[in-house]
């Protein structure tokens, strides 16, 4: 095994979780357009924070006064991801030399360089098309499965010399399919958390279990869920209507409910399995699940303070791994090499009564 490959790999992952949970504070502190250019900050490597600075930075720039405390949060998440984008391309170089090592991987870390790309690309047109939701949104899904991806790089080159029966999920054909729903409901619930944040709805409803004192409000999914609408537009702040803004945020909250019937379930089975292994990942999707729950009804409850909403977008990248974690473990029971092993021996018994 390369534990070079291994120690940046798990650095990678750790690094991309931060990237993450560091870009949802810049979106939700309003930074976002913190340096109204791109890659530098009104045209400098570092952001303007001297006088002479600020006030060269307001004139080149005059539909965006210098904010040096917005325009440093926006740099330090550039600086962040940009140097994850060095370490995925340590990745692809280490797997490149190791290339003829028995189970070393080329293609992922190849993709990765390649979603890696994509996504600088996303970075910048999130600037340059002013806080585009469908740009934002596709940002944020575009750096969690680059965390998933990560991870499960990860643990396929951790797994791949190491004999770990005692620790896999040995589940049956139903289960292991219900592993992949969950996967995919959560990373589907992301994308809704990211549209609602991206439009700035997050208190369209300030109530619960109701919507605005009703449990149907006026809605408007068509305006919500148009994804692309003209450039040269300015989206911070949100540009929805307030029916609109409900029908995007009650759909996160559907969302949730089918997230919380599906994760909850196989948590439910996964602690059902008999085995210590299954318990422990039960337990654990469980909690995370009721931590992302408590999280939502919190920036409700407590009208979106910053330190919850940015945790409620760390908890879903960790619940994300959680299940990239068990549909990597997951092994299928083999009824029939079971029911073979046995005939032998009460044949041999037989034989012996005889």
């Amino acid at each position: 095994m390369d534990k070079a490959f291994l120690k940046v790999s798990i650095a990678a992952t750790a690094l991309a979780l931060f990237v993450i949970v560091l870009g949802a504070f810049v979106r939700l502190s309003d930074a976002g357009l913190g340096c109204p250019d791109w890659p530098g900050c009104y045209g400098k490597l570092l952001a303007p924070s001297e006088a002479q600075e600020v006030r060269a930075a307001n004139q080149a720039f005059p539909e965006r006064p210098v904010e040096s405390p917005k325009a440093w949060k926006e740099m330090i998440h550039r600086y962040f991801a940009s140097t994850l984008g060095l370490f995925i391309l340590i990745l692809a170089g280490l797997a490149l030399k190791n290339q003829k090592q028995k189970g070393q991987q080329i293609t992922l870390p190849i993709l990765l360089v390649l979603l890696v790309g994509f996504q600088g690309a996303l970075g910048m047109w999130t600037v340059t098309m002013l806080l585009k939701p469908a740009i934002v949104t596709l940002h944020l899904l575009g750096g969690m499965l680059t965390l998933a991806l990560l991870w499960w790089l990860t643990l396929t080159h951790h797994y791949k010399d190491t004999d770990d029966n005692g620790k896999t999920l040995v589940v049956s054909h139903s289960t292991k399919r219900w592993a992949l729903l969950a996967l995919i409901v959560v990373y589907c619930q992301i994308a809704l958390g990211g549209w609602t944040s991206t439009n700035y709805v997050a208190l369209h409803c300030w109530d619960l279990p109701t919507c605005q004192g009703e449990w149907l409000p006026p809605t408007d999914f068509k305006e919500g869920f148009t994804l692309w609408r003209g450039l040269g537009v300015d989206y911070e702040g949100g540009v929805l209507s307030q029916a609109a803004g409900t029908a995007v945020h009650l759909t996160h909250r559907l969302g949730a409910m089918i997230t919380l019937i599906i994760v909850g379930g196989l948590a439910i089975r996964l602690f059902t399995l008999g085995s210590a292994t299954g318990r422990r990942f039960g337990i654990l999707l469980a909690l995370m699940l009721c931590g992302q729950i408590s999280l939502g009804l919190l920036n409700i409850i407590l009208v979106l303070p910053i330190s919850i909403a940015v945790a409620h977008n760390g908890g879903a990248a960790l619940l994300l791994l959680c299940l990239v974690t068990i549909n990597k473990k997951i092994k299928i029971t083999s009824k029939n090499a079971q029911s073979s092993s046995i005939k032998p021996v009460s044949e041999t018994n037989l034989s012996m009564t005889r």
